[in-house]
C-alpha cells in the first residue's frame, strides 16, 4: 500500500479556486509508481483534486467513508497526524465533507463504511481487489 501523503507523492499548490492551498499528486510520480507495478495488488491512498485524472488506471476507486461524527472523534484523538487539533483544520475537514465528499462518492466503483470493524473494512477491500481473505494484513 502505498500512503500518497507521504513520500513525495504530493504537494501543496496554490488552490485553483478562492484563497487556501489544495494537495495535489505529482503526476510523474504516480505515473512511475503505476507503470513500475507489475507483482500483485497495489492499493494507492489519498485524497487529491488531481486524483481523478488516474481513474482509469485503476482496477477499482473506493471511498472510505463514515459519519461525520465519526471523523471529528477520530481525528481529535489521533496522534499520528496534528492537522485537524485546530479549530480552523476541523472547518475545513467539515467543509471538505460536504463539498468534496459528494464529488468521491461520484467518482467511485464501491464504497465502505469505517464504522465497521477493522476486519470485516478489511474483508470488503478484499473482496473489491479479489485476493481472498485476510491477505492484508490489519494493522
Amino acid at each position: 500500500m502505498v500512503d500518497t501523503d507521504y513520500g513525495g507523492y504530493s504537494e501543496e499548490v496554490p488552490a485553483s479556486g478562492p484563497g487556501g492551498f489544495e494537495q495535489v499528486w505529482l503526476e510523474d510520480r504516480i505515473e512511475a509508481l503505476l507503470d513500475g507495478h507489475d507483482d500483485g495488488v497495489l492499493f494507492v491512498s489519498g485524497c487529491v483534486s488531481n486524483q481523478g485524472k488516474f481513474y482509469p488506471r485503476f482496477d477499482a476507486v473506493v471511498l472510505l467513508s463514515a459519519p461525520v461524527e465519526v471523523i471529528v472523534e477520530r481525528v481529535a484523538g489521533r496522534e499520528s497526524n496534528t492537522f485537524g487539533k485546530r479549530a480552523a483544520e476541523r472547518e475545513r475537514i467539515l467543509d471538505d465533507l460536504a463539498s468534496v465528499e459528494p464529488l468521491l462518492r461520484a467518482g467511485a466503483t464501491a464504497e465502505i463504511n469505517t464504522r465497521a470493524a477493522l476486519e470485516e473494512v478489511v474483508d470488503e477491500l478484499e473482496r473489491i481487489a479479489d485476493i481472498g481473505p485476510h491477505r492484508l494484513d490489519a494493522s
